[in-house]
């Protein structure tokens, strides 16, 4: 056996992808992909898309200007945006008010570390990829917290303390029905639970439904929808901002960089959300003809367009009633929802 030099074993498990150099690169490679394919999304959804979409429904124009259908107002918000002060206030907590834009931004990327995203895309998948996308996507609630406390506004104080109440209301019924798919599933390993919904669940006339969740748990698949609508801020749950109530909540006193952090990490939320809903139920990747990314692709997009209905059709529920929906409604149907499905499960499987 000959030796090896250090640099050797480097380079060879640096193209193997093994060991711990490998593995590291390789993870890194990964993470910029994903990153990568998010972030141009959110660029995409949040300039453009959203406008769009709200004018179609509302009847009005939307971007139609610059460039084709208007999409160069992507570019000329990056270049508005980025060009602004960043202004800060007075008498702010300067720690927190500048880490808070990062957690918000960057727990959703960390979110979809584990979720399988199709043709081979997808950056860890720990035995635990369920608990770690929700403890991740959580974060964002703690840097809205920091966001609204450091800025020393009583608005922005005021919509990080909705946030908070929020967050502790609807978190609780998310992960309870999320726990009913694991129990069908037998697994909290993200890539597991799709492949647990690869099979046909009925064929009706030579056309088979698949057996994804959202048909064999529709009352489930409903309340992961609802109450993600308020995990991502979205009307009627749209209290931690509310513009014509707080200004603009616990992002007030942002402007510059920190702004479209803020500004991106609400939009990388919303397809976060997106994705977990295409995880549990709508069978990841998974489809007919196209590549599994492209059809993750769209699941994730019906889900943003679906929030983007309900910011432009429902109206915003007050504090107080939101907070009676979260603990008198969906608290208690989720619960409903995991007892039913247990009681079921020894029959089904």
């Amino acid at each position: 056996m000959t030796a090896t030099t250090l640099p050797e074993t480097f380079a060879r498990e640096l193209s193997l992808g093994t060991g711990p150099v490998g593995g590291a690169v390789a993870g890194l490679l990964g993470a910029a992909v994903v990153s990568l394919i998010l972030l141009t999304n959110a660029a995409v959804a949040g300039p453009w898309a959203k406008r769009k979409v709200l004018a179609d429904i509302w009847g009005k124009k939307g971007p139609d200007r610059m460039g084709p259908f208007g999409v160069l107002i992507i570019v000329a918000d990056v270049v508005r945006l980025l060009s602004k002060e960043l202004i800060v206030p007075e008498g702010v907590d300067r720690p927190a008010y500048d880490v808070a834009p990062l957690l918000v931004t960057f727990s959703a990327l960390f979110g979809f570390a584990v979720i399988p995203m199709g043709s081979g895309i997808q950056v860890a998948d720990p035995a635990t990829g369920v608990v770690f996308a929700f403890a991740a996507a959580s974060l964002a609630t703690l840097g809205m917290t920091m966001a609204g406390y450091a800025s020393n506004n009583k608005f922005s104080l005021i919509g990080a303390l909705r946030a908070v109440a929020q967050n502790i209301a609807y978190e609780i019924p998310l992960v309870v029905t999320a726990a009913s798919v694991v129990l069908l599933a037998g697994t909290m390993r993200t890539s597991e639970i799709v492949a647990a919904q690869q099979g046909t669940l009925v064929s009706v006339a030579g056309v088979g439904l698949p057996s994804w969740y959202a048909f064999v748990n529709p009352f489930a698949f409903a309340l992961f929808v609802v109450a993600n609508l308020a995990e991502v801020g979205r009307n009627p749950f749209d209290t931690p901002e509310a513009p014509t109530e707080i200004v603009a909540g616990f992002q007030t006193e942002y402007s510059s960089v920190y702004f479209v952090l803020l500004y991106l990490g609400e939009f990388l939320h919303i397809f976060l959300g997106g994705g977990l809903i295409a995880t549990l139920f709508l069978g990841g990747p998974a489809g007919p003809v196209l590549p599994g990314i492209v059809w993750f692709l769209i699941k994730m997009w019906a889900v943003f367009l679906f929030t983007q209905w309900a910011r432009s059709a429902m109206p915003r529920l007050r504090i107080d009633q939101l907070i009676s929906v979260g603990w008198k409604g969906l608290l208690v149907l989720s619960f409903v929802n995991l007892v039913l499905t247990a009681l079921v499960l020894p029959f089904i499987v």
